[in-house]
């Protein structure tokens, strides 16, 4: 029987693939203090769950992710008023992009997507307005296409124009 705790520990290296850094980063955070580690014989080990913490503050949001999730956030108040409808929209994009992106990384997040489309409708509703990573990559690979039409697309696009505008 496996040990699930051991399978959620990562190596320095794992730890930098998921951070997106170098592995001396990674060593640098863990004898910093901001990021914990277990010392396995001579060899630091990361829990995962640590790892995905620290990549969630370090990653931050540019403008095309801000602006691009205000429009997922209009697609969500549609998905809320009419889900069947919106749900078959996503369905049939998501069929196509499938077909046209069969392998690679996008159709990794096709694929996630699949199975959100098929779960609970709140799961989807959490991506499409979540500030996480992941979501940030599901959005930037979403089946939702056409959902909106243009005029509640560019009222999207007005909000944040003017909330961004008023924050400065």
């Amino acid at each position: 029987m496996t040990d699930t705790r051991t399978e959620q520990l990562l190596t320095t290296g794992e730890a930098a693939k998921l951070l997106g850094s170098s592995r001396q980063h990674v060593v640098n955070l863990c004898e910093s203090g901001d990021l914990p580690f277990l010392t396995v014989g001579k060899h630091r080990r990361l829990r995962r769950e640590d790892v995905e913490e620290a990549r969630a503050r370090t990653t931050r949001s540019n403008r095309a992710d801000r602006r691009s999730r205000w429009l997922n956030i209009a697609v969500a108040g549609e998905l809320v008023r009419d889900p069947d409808a919106v749900l078959e929209r996503a369905r049939t994009n998501l069929a196509l992009l499938q077909s046209r992106h069969p392998r690679g990384r996008g159709a990794m997040w096709l694929s996630e997507w699949e199975k959100l489309l098929n779960g609970p409708i709140e799961d989807v509703l959490d991506v499409l307005t979540s500030q996480t990573p992941r979501s940030r990559e599901l959005r930037a690979n979403s089946p939702f296409a056409g959902v909106l039409s243009s005029e509640a697309r560019e009222q999207a696009l007005l909000a944040f124009q003017t909330h961004r505008h008023s924050r400065v």
